[in-house]
């Protein structure tokens, strides 16, 4: 490739004055050059690795600028078809046959604690590299000159309960040609990223069967892993973290917003959204998408417009139906930084949007959800069976999404433009799949791997009109969501 790295690589006996240290490193790259030599890596290792591909597969979209270390041969790495790619390892071997492999890559032979690349990467994977590495916290440590603020760090890491079935296995010849490993419980893990500046967006237990055995590794490693009893025997667990974003020391107004009002049958209310808007950021425009109403709201949002020429608002009228198809065509015609989605019940009160741009521009949170199930609500604001619904729904997605998602539908939901963007492209991956626009939004965050905060509102009932919601109707299309995130997201 015609990319060129700088880097900083020095010896480890520059650099390592303590002799256990030396020893150590010199033992495994002894250990993994041989192991780079074997022809046959054994029925363990070869479907480990084949299961290991797809799960990040799954992580992280094509395109991106990705480091790894502790590459091996490259092949995780040329799976994810990066636009650029980079693998360190500290194997001679295994760089020489990760050449021959993967040409269109580049490989570093370099220890993991020692190389600094004068690059930025979009994502930065270490496949099980933590169990067999002298300091981690080093190595986290050093990652901090090689990432951008949307950088992505993917580890997956072994289970303490496997050492003996691992043992078992190499003793077998069946793979696992590990040496004397460090066992770390997730915990572990998040506070060693904790103290070195990261911050732990999801983390999944994977893989409870690593030797093909149809139909039952399907059964175990698709399904049984992902339910609370079995998870607690996967032989590996996988996590994204994100570094924490710096204390904020400028002025948040600096980026400019869209609000996109989805409206049908809501002309009551239309004269009251404009003037309690808020002026927000750099600046703020407003846009009404009317979804085919009964009643006058296009013409009176029409009307209501031309009699405020000082605030930014436009209006479009959908050509489909549905809340979702709405916010895209908003979506489309926004201009600003900063996309937010106002429900024009007046339900979440207008003002609340400073603090969704606030939680945002601080780095927070990458996507801003509002969540109605904290506080008391006014009286009516939603049923009793509705909140019910909610608040299984909200236990049901946060398992799906590995992320706390406690309350789905909420209408006030904020995300960059540029994150919106990237949604975008990877939605084929989902489909055309949901009518209310929520689901299409969390999904491709969680997805996108993106921090997903969540911000308490106090939910106010309706002044004017009917609520556009059918509890039954609405409530078996929430939990084909369930199945249809089940199928795409967790038990893949």
């Amino acid at each position: 490739m015609t990319y060129q790295l700088q880097t900083t690589k020095k010896s480890l006996k520059e650099n390592y004055t303590d002799k256990s240290k030396i020893d150590y490193q010199k033992i495994r790259i002894s250990h993994w050059d041989k192991c780079s030599t074997l022809k046959n890596p054994g029925r363990i290792s070869a479907y480990y690795h084949k299961l290991l591909q797809h799960y990040y597969k799954l992580l992280i979209p094509k395109g991106l600028k990705i480091l790894e270390i502790g590459c091996g041969h490259g092949d995780l790495l040329s799976s994810l078809k990066p636009c650029m790619g980079v693998g360190i390892d500290f194997s001679g071997q295994a760089i020489k046959n990760a050449y021959k492999k993967h040409p269109e890559l580049i490989f570093i032979e370099a220890d993991a604690h020692e190389i600094i690349l004068k690059e930025k990467f979009d994502i930065i994977i270490l496949s099980d590299l933590i169990n067999d590495a002298w300091d981690v916290q080093t190595i986290f440590a050093m990652l901090k000159q090689m990432i951008h603020p949307k950088t992505r760090i993917i580890i997956n890491f072994y289970n303490n309960l496997w050492r003996i079935p691992l043992g078992i296995a190499k003793g077998l010849g069946l793979g696992a040609n590990t040496l004397e490993q460090n066992w770390f419980a997730p915990h572990d893990i998040f506070n060693l990223l904790y103290l070195s500046g990261f911050e732990v967006i999801s983390h999944n237990p994977r893989i409870l069967l690593p030797l093909y055995i149809p139909p039952l590794s399907g059964i175990l490693n698709r399904y049984l892993v992902n339910l609370s009893f079995f998870n607690w025997f996967a032989l590996t667990t996988f996590l994204v973290a994100r570094p924490m974003p710096p204390a904020q020391t400028q002025s948040l107004k600096t980026y400019s917003v869209s609000v996109i009002i989805p409206a049908r049958n809501e002309a009551g209310n239309i004269e009251n959204i404009i003037k309690r808007v808020p002026n927000i950021g750099s600046e703020t425009e407003i846009i009404f998408v009317e979804g085919n109403s009964s009643d006058n709201t296009y013409e009176t949002i029409k009307q209501i417009i031309s009699k405020f020429p000082d605030k930014n608002c436009s209006l479009y009228k959908q050509a489909g139906k549905g809340k979702g198809d709405a916010v895209r065509l908003g979506f489309e015609k926004a201009g600003g930084d900063i996309l937010m989605i106002l429900d024009a019940d007046m339900t979440v009160p207008p003002e609340d949007l400073t603090r969704f741009y606030d939680t945002l521009v601080s780095g927070k949170g990458e996507f801003i959800n509002g969540v109605r199930l904290v506080y008391p609500m006014e009286n009516q604001a939603m049923r009793f069976l509705n909140i019910l619904g909610n608040k299984f729904f909200s236990q049901a997605f946060s398992s799906l999404l590995s992320q706390s998602i406690k309350d789905t539908l909420c209408g006030t939901k904020v995300i960059w433009k540029k994150d919106y963007k990237q949604l975008t492209k990877n939605r084929e991956y989902f489909g055309d799949f949901d009518p209310f626009g929520d689901f299409d939004l969390l999904f491709g965050a969680a997805k996108l791997n993106l921090k997903i905060a969540e911000l308490p509102i106090r939910y106010r009932f309706r002044t004017y009109g009917d609520t556009n919601i059918n509890r039954w109707q609405h409530g078996w299309l929430l939990l084909k969501m369930v199945i249809f995130a089940a199928k795409r997201i967790k038990f893949i």
